[in-house]
């Protein structure tokens, strides 16, 4: 009997095992199948999303390649429109030839890049069509200021020079050295600027450059030896610039600011000789130098008899054998200049400072 029970315990305990076994069995079963369920939903829900991410990334590949295929259409239009313009500029009719110089005035304004091709090529036909002034300075000076002029087209092409943006030359000169540029004005009242510009032994007799060299970009100018007879340099800023050896006869410098300049040597006399110091009418043909900045500048042996210099400020100026014979330095100030050797006969001294006493 004991065996019996025993052996009916153990039957027991098995089947009550295999329902235990079973039932958890079920448990897992179920467990597991809403994970799956689960995962199933969470990568069908990012299937748009995955899909809209790689059309973005194909959307921008294709913007960018468009953008590198219009810039190489731009570039290629810009070049077409240059080999048009410098076609034109070679035109016998003086109309296609300015259509021209505006053609480049306007690649120059849309391509920075552009800027110095345009800068050197319009120098260069400006310089071309002006004329050489070694043969003009051949001739004698005319009294009449519109007696000599550039062309409509070299003017258009030196307007263009003035009106750009100097930040955008990288390098590019603007070369007008040797050449005949008489009489020229530049239309219109918006500012100008020649900044760097290499004038030297250009004839401008009788040129209008008042404010012309206004430079924001503080680079000096060369005219050494040029011929400004008659030029109107009013309020013109060539603070550093060569002037030695210029012609400045009867020019006009009013405010122009010349500090730091070089105008050893310059002639800056009367424009008729002789000239009698109680001419007051021949006064009116000598340099005017009312209020010009000219601190520091180099005036050795230059020439400034009659001339007018009221105002002036030339404090550390080296005027030594400087010819300063009758010329008007009232309120002028000369503190801390150079006077070793300096002509200062006849002179009006009214209010100067830092002067020599008067002998």
């Amino acid at each position: 009997m004991a065996g019996k029970s025993i052996d009916r315990l153990r039957r027991t305990a098995r089947r009550r095992a295999g329902r235990r076994q079973q039932h958890g069995g079920s448990k897992t079963r179920r467990s597991k199948g809403p994970d799956r369920i689960q995962w199933i939903t969470l990568i069908a829900a990012s299937l748009p999303g995955i899909a809209a991410l790689g059309a973005l990334l194909f959307t921008w590949m294709q913007v960018g390649q468009a953008s590198k295929e219009l810039q190489i259409a731009e570039q290629g239009h810009i070049t077409g429109r240059f080999n048009a313009a410098i076609g034109n500029l070679g035109s016998e009719s003086l109309d296609i030839r300015l259509g021209g110089i505006y053609a480049l005035q306007r690649i120059m304004q849309d391509s920075d890049r552009d800027q110095p091709a345009v800068v050197s090529v319009l120098a260069a036909f400006a310089q071309r069509h002006a004329g050489s002034s070694t043969k003009s300075l051949k001739e004698p000076l005319d009294e009449v200021p519109d007696a000599h002029k550039p062309s409509a087209d070299v003017t258009a092409a030196i307007a263009t020079l003035a009106r750009r943006r100097p930040d955008r030359d990288r390098g590019a000169v603007i070369n007008l050295s040797r050449t005949d540029l008489r009489g020229l004005r530049l239309p219109g009242e918006a500012p100008i600027e020649l900044p760097g510009a290499d004038l030297d032994a250009a004839d401008l007799r009788h040129a209008d450059l008042s404010g012309v060299f206004d430079l924001r970009a503080r680079r000096t100018v060369d005219l050494h030896k040029a011929s400004l007879a008659y030029a109107n340099l009013g309020s013109a800023f060539l603070a550093g610039a060569n002037l030695s050896g210029a012609q400045l006869w009867a020019a006009r410098l009013t405010q122009a600011e010349l500090t730091d300049a070089n105008l050893r040597g310059a002639d800056m006399t009367c424009g008729r000789f002789p000239l009698d110091p109680a001419d007051e009418e021949g006064f009116s043909d000598c340099v005017d130098l009312t209020f010009a900045y000219l601190e520091g500048a180099d005036l050795r042996n230059t020439k400034l008899s009659h001339a007018n210099l009221s105002d002036a400020l030339l404090n550390g100026a080296d005027l030594r054998g400087a010819d300063l014979a009758y010329a008007n330095l009232t309120n002028a100030d000369f503190r801390g200049a150079k006077l070793t050797g300096a002509k200062l006969k006849g002179t009006k001294r009214t209010g100067a400072r830092g002067l020599p006493p008067e002998r």
